[in-house]
């Protein structure tokens, strides 16, 4: 009865996350909190996630040819970010 009880409670949780446009921006900004985990130290070191725009994660990038590079790889970025989250909420990354 117990277990019951607290996958309902889950489940309130989740529909007012939900109801309340919350939980789409939890899983935007996890993202942006688990960056280093999702492109690697070395990429993180060079790259700040800035802000969350329309489902457009704004990215900056320390030199341009990074820039060039990210863009060139920001499907396969762009699927680790959501493999990783669990999340569609974000497509698309604009690099800076």
């Amino acid at each position: 009865m117990k277990i019951n009880k607290t996958q309902n409670l889950g489940e309130a949780i989740q529909a007012t996350l939900e109801s309340l446009g919350i939980k789409q921006k939890i899983e935007q900004y996890s993202a942006m909190s688990r960056w280093e985990e999702i492109v690697g130290e070395k990429i993180s070191k060079i790259t700040t996630p800035e802000k969350i725009q329309k489902n457009t994660l704004i990215v900056k990038v320390d030199n341009a040819p990074w820039r060039a590079e990210l863009t060139f790889r920001k499907k396969e970025i762009l699927e680790k970010i959501q493999k990783t989250t669990d999340s569609d909420s974000i497509k698309n990354i604009l690099f800076r």
